[in-house]
């Protein structure tokens, strides 16, 4: 299975949560704080982190980050709440999904499957964005085959859910795809989705591939839709 990484201070929680996951054949290596959960990443490689937001010392939003800036590693955070301020925030911080307390372990093993999935050889699901060689658009090259972006020549470090997104969009130029479709293509989540997930992550995109992120040439908006990919 996968190694997970589980970074929760609430003993009863983190317990109950390592157990199931090991149940469901999971290698789980459960801390308590930020500290030792960045320590323990440093120590042993894993798969997947799922990362509570409010901890002790080092909050999650802070670990998420300095998480991201050396790993493309996926990262689920756990909030105490449907909060837009703590969704938000720990999306843009990096955060591929999230689950909200109480955690339902089988909702949360889901998640798990779903971002692993996004995270193999072969992340693509359509059989357009299977398509082998190399795609150039502008200063953007795109190897499906690879799985590399680069822009200018320089290799683009995406993490897994970011490639996939524009992995889905680059697939059909032009095409508006709504936020309920990448939903469900990229972040398979077909009923409960949240666009918030979608905006989270074209926004890390867009601060990767494009020039002028506010004003981008690649990942458009079409307001009222959802997104397109350009340049037409």
């Amino acid at each position: 299975m996968s190694t997970v990484l589980l970074i929760e201070d609430d003993k009863d929680i983190r317990d109950g949560l390592a157990l199931a996951l090991t149940w469901q054949g999971h290698t789980v290596h459960a801390v308590e704080s930020g500290e030792l959960g960045l320590a323990a990443l440093a120590a042993n490689p894993a798969d997947v982190v799922v990362l509570d937001l409010m901890l002790p010392g080092i909050d999650g939003f802070e670990v998420c980050r300095r998480i991201r800036a050396s790993t493309n590693l996926p990262i689920i955070m756990v909030t105490a709440r449907n909060d837009d301020i703590d969704v938000v925030g720990g999306l843009e911080a990096g955060a591929d999904d999230y689950v909200v307390k109480p955690v339902q372990a089988r909702v949360l093993e889901a998640r798990i499957r779903a971002v692993l999935r996004r995270t193999g050889a072969d992340p693509a699901h359509s059989t357009e964005m299977r398509k082998t060689g190399v795609e150039r658009h502008g200063t953007l090259a795109i190897d499906r085959a690879g799985l590399v972006v680069s822009r200018d020549g320089t290799p683009v470090g995406l993490a897994p859910t970011e490639l996939r997104l524009l992995l889905e969009l680059s697939a059909s130029p032009g095409q508006v795809l709504s936020r309920q479709q990448l939903l469900e293509s990229v972040w398979e989540q077909a009923y409960l989705g949240d666009s918030r997930l979608v905006d989270a992550c074209v926004q890390r995109l867009r601060a990767k591939i494009e020039d002028d992120p506010a004003n981008p040439r690649y990942v458009q908006t079409v307001r009222g839709f959802g997104y397109r990919f350009g340049p037409l």
